[in-house]
Parts: structure tokens; C-alpha cells; sequence
């Protein structure tokens, strides 16, 4: 019987905000015994996930696989799947940390770090706070065009093809979008201004509907694609540095984060739970940075070659964060039925 209770009070305590280095010790001893973790969203590539998950394996021998999907796909997928979970942990953007909690699908967990994030990046409860920041750039094929973009209204003019990828279900394409609007004159409630700009695209027969992933970059099938900067950054020096051109439009962009959400029925709730402490630690920091994200705490050193790989400030003198967000969630779902009402009617 008093096994039965301490292992109840163990559970009990795992399940809480860990703080104290004790707590911290039972949550490692809990995730080396579940040895496994299984995450979607955060392939290797992605902001340097490559380092997490070689790191947690080192030290704490966890072992990690992941499934490459959206932040829509990745909340449908713990809702469908429920307590037949195949996934305990998942990155997703900022506008969708909200929307997992309201459909009931996350489970809470503030790192010992948790006083280093902002408010305004965190929910209150733990159940999502953001790692890192993003904005949204274009990544320009050289090879391929002749004058490489500098602004949204720029692309209009031009006669390369641009890939955005998937709107309204990818939260890179659907940033993509907002910061278009920036841009152009709207705002987190009104995207039409950007709508048009896609829809002028379309019907010059210039919007292509290509995925932007680095396979297809790197087989020259993207003239100029719309990625957040960290994708971009980490695609043009892993295929050819000298070959590509990364911008920040300097009409207006969009700046914004990524969160993890941890699975209400993962399998291995504590190994998902120490990717999340280790993914807000210094390490866990400096490994997004070498992925070109911007870390959420703003009291980490960053190592000096990590910072003379980002692009200079002065690029992003008008990219802002959303500044409403309730708004920005509500043109999100409303985004998948305009897409394809102003847009891609337009679609030669």
C-alpha cells in the first residue's frame, strides 16, 4: 500500500510545475524510465532540433523520433488519436498554443525557467509559452532571378513564380499572409489588402503552389519562397550560402513564436516534459539560435558565431508581433475559406 501511495505522490508531482532540484532529479529518473520520445513538428532541420534531440539521447539516453507536420495537423492529430496516442510532445505556432488548450488537448508544464519568458509569451497555466521567434523573410534563388525582391510590393513586378505553401493550415504560410498585411496596409483583423497581393500573384500566374521545404529548394523547383528567417537562414547555408539571397521585406513583416504542447494522453509524459526544461534551458536555447531562431529569454549569451550568423537588426526595422491576438485567431480560421475564395479562384 505505501508503494502504491508514493508512487501516487510521485505521479502527483510530476504532474505539477517543477522548481526545485529535487523535483527536477525525479523528473529526469521519470524520463530516463520511459527512455522514448515521440514528437511531431520538429524534424530536424527546423531551428536546429537536431542538437535537442542528440543531446537529450547523450545525456539523459532518450531515444526521439519525429512525424513532420503542421500546427493544424498536430492538434487534430492528438484530438483524434486521444488516449491511443503515438505523439507526446509538439511544436506549433504561437496563434495555435491557444487553440490546443481550448479544444482540451494539452497537459500544463512550467520549466524552472519559466520567469525568464514574457507574459505575453506564456500562458498563464503553463500549458504553452513560446522557445523562440521568427520572422518572415524570402529566400531568393540567385540561379534563378534576375533582381532579387526587397518588399512585398516588389514581388508584383517581377516574373519568377513565389511559394508560400500551405495557407491556412501551416502557421509559417499563414504568417506569411499576416505579414503581407502589415505590409500592405491591413492588420491582424483585416488580411484582404494581403489577399489581393496573393490574388494579383495568382492571376499573373506567378503564385505557385510548391511546398517550400528544402528538398525543393534544393532542386531549384522555388524561385522565391515566404519562410520564417530561421528556415531560411538555415536552408541557404545548408544547400549553397553564395546561391542564395535572404530579406527581411522592408515594407513589413511579422515577428512571432513557436510554442511546444505537450500531449493531455502522451506516453511519455515526463520525457516530454524534460524536452520542454531542456528546450528553455541555456542549452536548449542556444540550440534554436544556431538554428537562426530568436531565443525567447533575452538573458542568454549567445556564443559570437552564433550571433554573426543572424541578419543584421537594421533589416528588421518594420517587422512588429502581433499585437492582437484574439483577432489573429479568429482570421486564422478564417483564412483556409478566404484563401481560396480570393485567391486561389484566381489560380491559372
Amino acid at each position: 500500500m505505501k508503494k502504491v501511495i508514493a508512487s501516487a505522490l510521485t505521479m502527483v508531482a510530476l504532474s505539477q510545475p517543477l522548481f526545485a532540484a529535487d523535483n527536477i532529479a525525479d523528473l529526469e529518473k521519470a524520463a530516463r524510465s520511459e527512455g522514448q520520445l515521440n514528437s511531431i513538428g520538429m524534424p530536424d532541420s527546423w531551428a536546429n532540433w537536431k542538437d535537442t534531440w542528440q543531446q537529450l539521447g547523450s545525456i539523459y539516453g532518450i531515444k526521439h523520433q519525429d512525424t513532420d507536420m503542421s500546427s493544424a495537423q498536430e492538434i487534430a492529430k492528438f484530438s483524434a488519436e486521444k488516449a491511443n496516442a503515438t505523439a507526446d510532445i509538439g511544436d506549433v505556432g504561437g496563434a495555435f498554443g491557444p487553440v490546443a488548450v481550448k479544444q482540451g488537448v494539452t497537459q500544463p508544464y512550467k520549466p524552472t525557467t519559466w520567469g525568464d519568458i514574457p507574459n505575453w509569451a506564456k500562458d498563464a497555466d503553463g500549458h504553452w509559452m513560446l522557445a523562440y521567434t521568427g520572422t518572415i523573410a524570402f529566400l531568393v534563388n540567385k540561379d534563378l532571378v534576375k533582381s532579387t525582391p526587397t518588399s512585398w510590393q516588389s514581388l508584383l513586378t517581377g516574373d519568377y513564380k513565389v511559394t508560400l505553401g500551405d495557407v491556412g493550415v501551416a502557421s509559417q504560410a499563414n504568417n506569411g499572409v499576416l505579414a503581407a498585411a502589415f505590409a500592405t496596409g491591413g492588420s491582424e483583423k483585416n488580411l484582404k489588402p494581403a489577399l489581393e497581393l496573393f490574388a494579383q500573384l495568382a492571376k499573373q500566374g506567378r503564385l505557385s503552389l510548391n511546398d517550400p521545404t528544402i528538398a525543393n529548394i534544393e532542386k531549384g523547383e522555388v524561385e522565391v519562397a515566404v519562410l520564417w528567417d530561421f528556415n531560411a537562414l538555415n536552408y541557404r547555408d545548408r544547400i549553397d550560402p553564395n546561391k542564395f539571397d535572404v530579406v527581411i521585406p522592408s515594407d513589413g513583416s511579422v515577428t512571432a513564436g513557436y510554442t511546444t504542447i505537450i500531449n493531455k494522453w502522451a506516453k511519455n509524459p515526463n520525457a516530454a516534459k524534460l524536452a520542454r526544461e531542456y528546450i528553455l534551458s541555456d542549452a536548449g536555447q542556444i540550440n534554436l539560435a544556431r538554428g537562426y531562431a530568436r531565443p525567447i529569454r533575452s538573458n542568454v549569451v549567445l556564443p559570437d558565431d552564433v550571433k554573426s550568423k543572424l541578419i543584421s537588426a537594421e533589416q528588421y526595422a518594420n517587422a512588429k508581433p502581433v499585437s492582437d491576438q484574439a483577432a489573429w485567431e479568429k482570421s486564422s480560421k478564417e483564412l483556409p475559406r478566404k484563401w481560396q475564395e480570393f485567391v486561389m479562384i484566381n489560380m491559372k
